[in-house]
């Protein structure tokens, strides 16, 4: 799920954290052309250097000048992400690779991650549509068709888990809640960018938005962990939101084959997955009751990894040194989670309340080294 917000002292401890993984230090210039927009972020403002540039790849030279960590997003008319850049630590930059197409869109910054943001119109001129090399288009329909593989997999584990709980059965339903996820995990940021899936069915009590109510407002699969673990029952309200879970699932399996996938939007929503690790599942925050987080962590990586490798051979063409880069921290990082499970091939992980601070760092670490490379793969997949 997208983080959830943070008070102005994690939000200080978060960017310090991120700093290493960002890019922080790229620099833009006036000299960058016509493709580059530069995006000037503060605690209530969203400013652009340009509302009308040419369609095609365009880059996000993001610069964050509030106290708050920011998002950064472009959107189409009807809120569906074309690409965004989540926790942008204050004092950093950013630059972000997109392929947009001619057409009406927003650039939105969310100051805190909350809200919909302060947002600026901009147009993408000119009829043309992106030259690629014909094995980016064939890395996008390959990754298309896991996607829907992902979701159509999820489905009968997410209804094997909502039985147990609609049972009553709630140790049946602990043991169903992790493999339920998997799939969601692989591949969260295709549904983030429809909107209004991701809030529905993954999100957690704190990512609840101003005046929303737990007790009404909060679904999903993060408020029936709660009552597994932590409130040990399950009720009336619990069935209720076990029948709506699937129902949301259902919802995000039949559009997942309609979403807007680009090679960038491929190599940024692995980027996004590694931040979902950085921000969710090594601070233990993602799973705080059942404490199944390397599930998620696992399937995060498996997810980028996949972007990754259908990349691969424009990628490794481009920037030989980066694909070898990516490689080794890869392989370094999945070495790592082995230790934490019975064999490579089970999702049986320690549970994370037992790793000690020692091991979360090493985690962390491991974590920062992949995505600081992997933050570069858009812009070499369109080099």
């Amino acid at each position: 799920m997208r983080a959830a917000r943070l008070s102005v002292v994690t939000a200080v401890a978060t960017a310090a954290a991120l700093t290493a993984v960002t890019g922080c230090t790229e620099k833009s210039s006036a000299n960058d052309g016509d493709h580059v927009i530069n995006v000037t972020a503060t605690d209530d403002t969203c400013e652009v250097s340009k509302k009308e540039f040419p369609a095609g790849h365009v880059e996000l030279a993001v610069e964050n000048k509030g106290s708050k960590v920011t998002e950064v997003y472009i959107l189409f008319p009807d809120d569906r992400v074309v690409t965004e850049r989540e926790n942008i630590g204050p004092g950093t930059k950013q630059r972000v690779t997109a392929e947009v197409k001619a057409g009406d869109y927003q650039i939105a910054c969310k100051p805190g991650m909350k809200g919909k943001g302060i947002r600026q119109a901009v147009k993408a001129t000119g009829g043309k549509a992106v030259k690629r090399d014909p094995r980016l288009d064939q890395a996008v329909a390959d990754y298309r068709a896991y996607v829907q593989q992902q979701a159509d997999e999820t489905l009968p584990l997410a209804e094997t888990f909502a039985k147990a709980v609609k049972d009553g059965d709630i140790e049946a339903a602990k043991k169903a809640y992790a493999p339920s996820r998997i799939g969601w995990e692989r591949t969260e940021p295709v549904a983030e960018s429809f909107g209004d899936i991701d809030p529905k069915v993954d999100v957690r009590e704190d990512g609840l938005e101003d005046g929303q109510d737990p007790a009404t407002d909060w679904t999903g699969w993060h408020r029936l962990e709660k009552a597994l673990w932590q409130d040990k029952k399950i009720g009336d309200r619990e069935k209720e939101l076990a029948d709506q879970l699937i129902t949301d699932l259902k919802d995000w399996q039949e559009r997942v084959g309609k979403a807007e996938i680009t090679p960038t939007s491929m190599a940024n929503g692995a980027k996004e997955l590694l931040d979902e690790v950085a921000t969710g599942k090594v601070t233990g925050e993602e799973e705080r009751y059942s404490h199944t987080d390397l599930v998620d962590f696992k399937a995060n990586v498996e997810g980028a990894q996949k972007s990754y490798e259908l990349l691969k051979p424009v990628a490794k063409e481009n920037d030989a040194a980066l694909a070898t880069e990516l490689d080794k921290q890869f392989a370094a990082l999945n070495t790592l989670l082995d230790k934490y499970r019975s064999d490579k091939s089970s999702y049986d992980f320690v549970s994370y309340d037992k790793v000690g601070k020692a091991d979360q760092k090493e985690l962390s670490d491991a974590v920062n080294a992949l995505a600081e490379p992997l933050s570069k793969l858009a812009a070499a997949v369109v080099k």
